[in-house]
């Protein structure tokens, strides 16, 4: 998920119209005409450069398409982007939750999920131990309770139940390979739109 995939990325996003226009191929054009249409590109680039949050999680999966499936199904998160390789491994997916955006693939076959790896090595499964996210994702959802409900049913592990007080109301889970989320409930006016 480095350059290539952000440039994949990027290429797919301008393919579904995603920066605001649909993707067309143009001439090269001499002169005046080439430098406005240099400032045209580079303004359009800006205004899809903000649309982009300052950090963007990638997350590992054994296997990132069902990775994805199931993080639609458990947290309401939306796909938007899905490029496999000829295998049909995921090589770069990616999900919107309210106004965030988190990234996924399957990077290789011998990569073990944080699930996997607890049952390999005694030290993760001590560290593992705790509810607390040791490396995770928070996400702000809208109704924390009907996201609780959502998660449980669709098979997530619980970590902690619905708990209140500072800093807001919040659960801990984990998702189908192991890895840890923290969800909290939106303060009124936020714009989280998840679950």
């Amino acid at each position: 998920m480095g350059k290539s995939a952000a440039r994949k990325t990027a290429a797919t996003r301008k393919r579904q119209g995603l920066d605001g226009k649909a993707a067309t191929t143009r001439k090269r054009a001499q002169g005046r005409k080439a430098a406005t249409r240099s400032s045209q590109r580079s303004g359009s680039k800006a205004a899809a450069a903000s649309r982009i949050p300052s950090v963007v999680p990638m997350i590992s999966y054994e296997d990132g398409i069902a990775a994805l499936e199931w993080l639609r199904s458990a947290f309401g998160f939306r796909e938007t982007v899905r490029l496999t390789t000829p295998d049909g491994r995921l090589s770069h997916g990616e999900m919107e939750v309210g106004n965030g955006l988190i990234m996924l693939a399957s990077p290789t076959p011998d990569y073990h999920s944080p699930k996997h790896h607890r049952e390999a090595c005694d030290q993760a499964r001590k560290w593992s131990t705790v509810p607390w996210i040791i490396d995770g994702v928070l996400v702000y959802v809208d109704d924390l309770k009907r996201h609780f409900t959502r998660a449980k049913a669709a098979g997530a592990l619980i970590l902690s139940e619905i708990e209140e007080g500072p800093p807001g109301r919040r659960y801990r889970v984990e998702d189908l390979e192991g890895h840890r989320w923290f969800f909290f409930e939106a303060e009124p006016g936020d714009d989280a739109q998840a679950g």
